[in-house]
C-alpha cells in the first residue's frame, strides 16, 4: 500500500511539475509572459525541454517499478505512475494554460507502457543480463529519443536547446557507464568469490 500511494503522489507529483514548468517557460501565457527575457524563463525552458519528453516519463514509470521490487507489483505501480501523471499533467494545464486534453489517449497508451516499464523497473534489482538491460532502458532510451525526436521545437537551436541536449546526452552516457561498471564489478565478484 505504502509503495502504491507512493507511485501515485510521484505520478501526480511529475505530471503537474512538468505541465507548470511548461507553462511558465511559454512567453505567451499567462504564468510564463512574466518570465520572459530573464534567466528564470531559460531555466524553465530547459526544464520544460528535460521534462516534457518520453524518456523522462518513462523514468518515472521505471523508478516506480524500481521501488516496488517485485515484477507484478513494479507493473502495476509503474502504470499507476503514468495514469497519474497523465491525469495531474492535464488537469494542471486546463487550470495552467487553459489547454484541452488528450488525457484518455495518453491513459490508453500509458496504461500498456506503465506494466512494462514499471516491470522493467522492478528487473533492475536481478543480477546478470536481465538487471543489466533493465537498467540500461532509461539512458538508452532517452539516447535513442535524442536521434529520433530531439528537443527542438524550433528549426533553429538556441543555448537552451543545446543545454537540455548536452544535460540528456550527458546523463545517457554517464548512467549507462555507470550500469555496465556495475555490471562488471559484480561479475568479478561472482568469478572471484
Amino acid at each position: 500500500m505504502k509503495i502504491t500511494m507512493g507511485a501515485l503522489a510521484a505520478g501526480v507529483g511529475f505530471g503537474a511539475a512538468t505541465s507548470l514548468i511548461n507553462a511558465f517557460s511559454s512567453p505567451y501565457g499567462e504564468l510564463g509572459a512574466p518570465l520572459a527575457g530573464t534567466v528564470w524563463a531559460s531555466a524553465a525552458k530547459v526544464l520544460s525541454l528535460l521534462m516534457d519528453a518520453g524518456w523522462s516519463w518513462a523514468a518515472l514509470a521505471v523508478a516506480v517499478g524500481w521501488l516496488a521490487g517485485t515484477t507484478v507489483r513494479g507493473a502495476l505501480v509503474g502504470a499507476l505512475a503514468l495514469i497519474a501523471a497523465t491525469g495531474a499533467y492535464y488537469v494542471t494545464d486546463a487550470f495552467a494554460s487553459g489547454a484541452g486534453t488528450d488525457m484518455v489517449r495518453w491513459w490508453v497508451a500509458g496504461l500498456p507502457l506503465g506494466l512494462v516499464l514499471g516491470a522493467v523497473g522492478a528487473a533492475i534489482r536481478r543480477p546478470g543480463l536481465i538487471g543489466l538491460l533493465a537498467a540500461l532502458t532509461v539512458p538508452v532510451g532517452a539516447a535513442v529519443q535524442m536521434v529520433v525526436l530531439p528537443p527542438r521545437p524550433h528549426l533553429t537551436l538556441t543555448p537552451t536547446i543545446v543545454l537540455a541536449e548536452v544535460i540528456v546526452w550527458t546523463a545517457a552516457v554517464f548512467s549507462a557507464g555507470w550500469v555496465v561498471y556495475r555490471f562488471w564489478a559484480a561479475r568479478r565478484t561472482a568469478v572471484a568469490g
